[in-house]
C-alpha cells in the first residue's frame, strides 16, 4: 500500500480549550462562575476557576515550532498554531497532515476532569461539566461530524452523576469517557473496589469506551526532584502500564465481561513482555494469590479488554502478532510534544513497511478498529476515495505547515523544573 491510499484516524489528538468555550452554555445562576481565560501580567494566557489557574502548558501546544522552542512554562494563544484550539483551522491541519479524523482529550479540566474534585459546591462543577461535555460534542466534533469522535469527560467525584452523564451523551451519539488511570492518587476508591460500579454499567449498557490517558491520574513518574526532564518523559508510559496490571488483577473485568477500555498514549512496545509476565504470575502464584480467570490466561483477559495506542512505535509494528491485531490503533498527539505532524501518515508507513506490515494489519491499525470500537464511520458522510492520505492533502493544498517560530521574547523567564512540574501535576 502506498502511504497516499492509508486512512488514518487518530484515537489520541488534544484540544486546547478556546475562550468562548463556556459561553451561553450554562445556567443563569452560574453564569458569573464559568471558566474563563485572563491573561496575565507576564503575557500568559491562563484559565482561571474556582480559585484554581490553569496555565497552557507549552509542551501541550507545541505544533508547527521548531524543537528549540519546546518547553513546559505557560504560553498564550499567539504563541500557539491556531489548529490548536480552533476547530476550522484544526480540520486544515489534519487534512494537510494527512489525517481523516481524531478523537481529543481535554486540556485545561485535566483528562479525567480532576479540576473539580475539590469542588464544595457540586452542583456548579456538575453543570460546568455538562457545559464542557455539550461543547466538545456539539460544536468541537459537530461543527465536523466526519471528522471527530466525541469523548467526555466524567464527574470523577460522583460514579453515578457520571454514570447518568454517560447515559444522557450516548443519546447525542457519543460513546467514549476519559478517566483516570488510577483513582487511588486522587484519594477515590480504587479500581478493586465496587466504587465504580455504576460507571461500568453504564459504559457496558451503551458500548462505549474508557479511555485512560497517561498521566490522566496526576501522578508523575518521578525518581528524584533533581532528576532531569528526560527521566520523567522515559518513564510515562509506566503509567499506562500500571493502570493495565491494576485492571486486569482487578473483580472489573469478571463483573463486567464486555466492558472496553483504551490504553491512550501509552505505547505497545512493551505489551508482548507484559502480558508474558501476567501469564508467568498467574502460572507461579495464583495457587496462593486466589486468582481464578476459569479456562482463560490473563493475556487472554487483556486482549479481550483492552485497546492499546501508539504514536511512533516501530518495536509493537515488529510484534503485532504478539499483541493482537485487534486491539492496536494509532493516534498522532497534535498538538503536543510526541506529535508526528504533519508527516505521521509518512512515517508510520516506514515503519511499517520496513516491520513487514500487510495492508489487511495496516488498515486496521489506521482506522479500521478505530472504527469498530468507537462506533464512528466516516464513510457514510464522505467517500472513502476522497478520505484518503492523498485525497486529503491535494484539498489542503496551500495550506501552510511550514515550521515557524512563535517566540514572543518571554522565554528569558526559565523553564519550570520537574519537581515543580511534578508538584503541579500531584496539586
Amino acid at each position: 500500500m502506498n502511504v497516499e491510499d492509508m486512512v488514518m484516524i487518530s484515537v489520541d489528538d488534544h484540544v486546547v480549550e478556546p475562550p468562548h468555550l463556556f459561553d451561553g452554555r450554562l445556567p443563569a445562576a452560574y453564569a458569573d462562575q464559568a471558566p474563563k481565560v485572563v491573561r496575565t501580567e507576564a503575557g500568559d494566557d491562563v484559565w482561571t476557576y474556582n480559585g484554581h489557574t490553569i496555565p497552557n502548558v507549552g509542551l501541550n501546544a507545541v505544533a508547527g515550532r521548531p524543537k528549540e522552542e519546546y518547553g513546559v512554562e505557560p504560553t498564550s494563544f499567539e504563541e500557539m498554531r491556531p489548529g490548536c484550539y480552533d476547530i476550522h483551522e484544526r480540520v486544515k491541519d489534519m487534512s494537510a497532515g494527512g489525517v481523516l479524523a481524531a478523537m481529543c482529550f481535554p486540556s485545561f479540566p485535566s483528562f479525567s476532569g480532576r479540576l473539580f474534585l475539590a469542588d464544595e459546591d457540586h452542583d456548579l462543577s456538575a453543570a460546568v461539566v455538562r457545559a464542557y461535555n455539550d461543547w466538545h460534542i456539539d460544536e468541537w466534533c459537530g461543527t465536523y461530524p466526519d471528522r471527530h469522535i466525541p469523548m467526555i469527560i466524567p464527574m470523577i467525584w460522583d460514579p453515578h452523576a457520571t454514570a447518568a452523564e454517560i447515559r444522557r451523551v450516548a443519546e447525542k451519539g457519543c460513546h467514549s469517557l476519559s478517566f483516570t488511570e488510577n483513582p487511588a492518587t486522587l484519594g477515590l476508591p480504587s479500581f478493586h473496589t465496587d466504587h465504580w460500579d455504576p460507571v461500568w454499567q453504564a459504559l457496558v449498557d451503551t458500548d462505549s469506551v474508557c479511555n485512560i490517558h497517561l498521566g490522566s491520574s496526576g501522578q508523575l513518574a518521578v525518581t528524584a526532584p533533581d532528576a532531569p526532564m528526560d527521566v520523567m518523559i522515559t518513564l510515562q508510559p509506566m503509567n499506562i502500564c500500571m493502570a493495565a496490571a491494576d485492571l486486569v488483577w482487578s473483580r472489573v473485568f469478571r463483573e463486567f465481561p464486555t466492558l472496553r477500555v483504551a490504553l491512550s498514549e501509552g505505547g505497545t512496545g512493551w505489551i508482548p513482555y507484559f502480558l508474558d509476565r501476567l501469564d508467568r504470575t498467574y502460572d507461579m502464584h495464583r495457587a496462593w494469590t486466589g486468582q481464578d480467570f476459569g479456562d482463560k490466561l490473563p493475556s487472554d483477559i487483556f486482549r479481550d479488554h483492552i485497546l492499546t495506542c501508539f504514536i511512533n512505535d516501530p518495536v509493537g509494528l515488529a510484534h503485532l502478532d504478539d499483541i493482537g491485531i485487534e486491539n492496536v490503533c494509532w493516534e498522532q498527539d497534535y498538538p503536543h510534544s510526541d506529535s508526528t505532524w504533519p508527516e505521521a501518515p509518512d512515517l508510520l508507513h516506514r515503519q511499517a513497511v520496513a516491520a513487514n506490515v500487510s495492508d489487511e494489519y495496516l488498515d486496521k491499525i489506521t482506522h479500521l478498529n478505530a472504527m469498530r470500537w468507537y462506533h464512528f464511520d466516516p464513510f457514510a458522510v464522505r467517500p472513502r476515495e476522497q478520505c484518503t492520505v492523498g485525497a486529503l492533502r491535494t484539498e489542503a493544498a496551500g495550506h501552510d505547515i511550514s515550521i515557524k517560530s512563535m517566540d514572543t521574547g518571554r522565554r528569558e523567564r526559565g523553564q519550570i523544573s520537574l519537581a515543580e512540574l511534578a508538584k503541579n501535576a500531584n496539586a
